[in-house]
């Protein structure tokens, strides 16, 4: 038993050596999967073992159907590796690499993958991936913006992060969703996320894809487990690589800028060539306004909400603001019909305009923001997001009506009623309930939503030449700043979620892009910072 100990320790020692010929990166583990089909997995743990050239063998105490060899390059501070699987027969596989973050406790860590995972998702509830679920996630790469992981120690400032590298052209059917499936044909597709190994955090990250410990399918749904192979032919290799990253950042907002403009530097997106003139876009657009026009006996409006893909039928839904957006829809129908002598959407938008001046607000002043005419029901909780994108709209009509020498009194005095319930519902810190009834009680108290009104407000001081509006969106800006900002905690912008949002971020930055075009000197340099 000394003897064999002995020789394993040499083993290791022996590996070492000769991994640090190869920039592989430290706390480096592999394995491999195996499966013929109708018969259970086989897992192979695999080690770095003897170099061959430039690159590593990876090998396993039992003998396998396949070679493995890893070729790591240190540029900069930036690995690239490069794995190829080789067949001896033809076999089944899926691929898993970790890499530990040393030093980094996992539950102190901070997490980002692109459009799928923001710090501990715990704004998220459990239906959705979240630390309330579990602390460690695997992610089909299409499930991301770009796809890459990174970690980032809070405490030392530190980041990691790995980004797949290869080209994206193939993907395959699978006959099930759950479990350990056989993909019918290649794939590009693998895998991304991170891992709690013994309290210390690791980046995962391999290929097929695997998702774990839940798949998520939608909105609030969660399902099985699963983990794809892919077929390998006698004597077929297959070449993956990936690039791991390590750097410093201030805080959690500069760690996901340097990452986001690291993918971009590295994928380096070309735009998209159109096949249509904008003009084209346009004019083609404009048939949404003639084919979703509905008259009830109170309001006028554009279908905008729930809106059917199978036969585009009209849905009797009114929304100010949010996905339905009627006042907007109207001041851009109306500014095209002019450009454009197209008199029929011309009086659509004044038809939507008059509807609402005449029968939009409830007694307290505010929009009647969603009305379902098909189910007779009309939303009596209110929300800053929709009453302030009313406001927006009616003073971008307003302004641009005064352009054409057109003067709305009576508009003018319903917005500035609605900015005086603005004033009231605005707390001492500067923030609003992003939900609240006609009678001002707060039915959702929480501020995520608060840069929303920030635009209109700023909108307002221009318009009406009043500083009190001003004020008040400047008092937006220092709860914004201190809230969300610098805490990197963008939350609550969309209706139908209190989470982890990325309406509030690009809310916020519109926000303080507004402040910015209203002030000089250094209050103007430093909400543009």
């Amino acid at each position: 038993m000394r003897l064999k100990t002995i020789l394993w320790c040499g083993w290791l020692l022996l590996s070492t050596l000769a991994i640090a010929g190869n920039d592989l990166p430290q706390g480096y583990k592999a394995e491999i999967l195996l499966k013929t089909p109708g018969n259970d997995v086989v897992n192979y743990p695999l080690q770095p073992s003897e170099s061959k050239g430039k690159c590593i063998v990876l090998t396993s105490q039992v003998s396998m159907p396949l070679v493995m060899m890893v070729d790591a390059q240190l540029i900069g501070n930036s690995t690239i590796l490069k794995v190829t699987v080789t067949a001896k027969e033809d076999l089944y596989f899926n691929f898993k690499q970790t890499v530990a973050v040393k030093g980094s406790v996992h539950n102190d860590c901070q997490f980002y993958l692109p459009g799928f995972w923001y710090r501990h998702n715990l704004r998220s509830p459990k239906e959705a991936p979240s630390f309330h679920t579990s602390d460690s996630w695997m992610v089909r790469e299409d499930r991301l913006s770009t796809p890459m992981t990174g970690i980032f120690n809070e405490a030392k400032g530190e980041y990691v992060t790995v980004m797949r590298r290869d080209e994206f052209k193939t993907e395959a059917m699978a006959a099930h969703k759950e479990g350990d499936i056989i993909l019918d044909g290649p794939t590009s597709l693998g895998f991304t996320g991170f891992e709690n190994i013994n309290s210390e955090a690791n980046l995962v990250f391999g290929f097929p894809y695997r998702e774990a410990p839940k798949t998520y399918i939608r909105k609030l749904t969660l399902a099985p487990a699963v983990t794809a192979f892919v077929k390998l032919s006698k004597g077929e290799s297959k070449s993956l690589t990936w690039v791991i990253t390590n750097g410093k950042a201030a805080d959690f907002s500069q760690f996901v800028a340097q990452a986001w403009t690291n993918s971009f530097d590295t994928n380096q997106p070309k735009p998209v060539a159109l096949a249509y003139t904008p003009e084209f876009v346009k004019e083609t657009m404009t048939n949404f306004f003639r084919e979703s026009y509905m008259k009830t006996s109170d309001l006028t409006f554009f279908s905008g909400v729930g809106l059917r893909t199978d036969d585009c039928k009209q849905v009797p839904m009114a929304e100010v603001g949010f996905v339905g957006r009627v006042l907007l829809n109207a001041f851009n129908a109306l500014e095209y019909g002019e450009d454009h002598n197209d008199n029929a959407l011309v009086d659509m938008a004044n038809g939507v305009f008059d509807s609402y001046l005449k029968s939009g607000f409830n007694d307290s002043g505010f929009f009647r923001e969603f009305v379902d005419y098909g189910a007779n029901y009309e939303e009596r909780h209110y929300s800053i997001r929709r009453q302030s994108e009313g406001v927006y709209a009616v003073l971008n009509y307003l302004a641009y009506e005064k352009t054409k020498g057109r003067q709305h009194p009576e508009w003018e005095t319903r917005i500035k009623q609605i900015l005086t319930n603005f004033l009231k519902l605005q707390n001492a810190d500067g923030s609003f309930p992003r939900k609240f009834d006609a009678s001002f009680q707060l039915i959702d108290a929480t501020g995520g939503s608060t840069p929303s009104a920030t635009l209109p407000l700023v909108m307002a001081y221009r318009y009406f030449a009043d500083n009190q509006y001003l004020v008040s969106a400047k008092k937006t800006g220092d709860y914004l700043e201190k809230e969300l900002i610098s805490k990197a905690d963008y939350f609550s912008s969309t209706l139908d979620a209190n989470c982890e949002d990325k309406e509030a971020s690009l809310y916020t930055s519109t926000a303080m892009y507004y402040l910015a075009l209203v002030s000089k000197g250094a209050q103007k340099e430093h909400y543009a910072a």
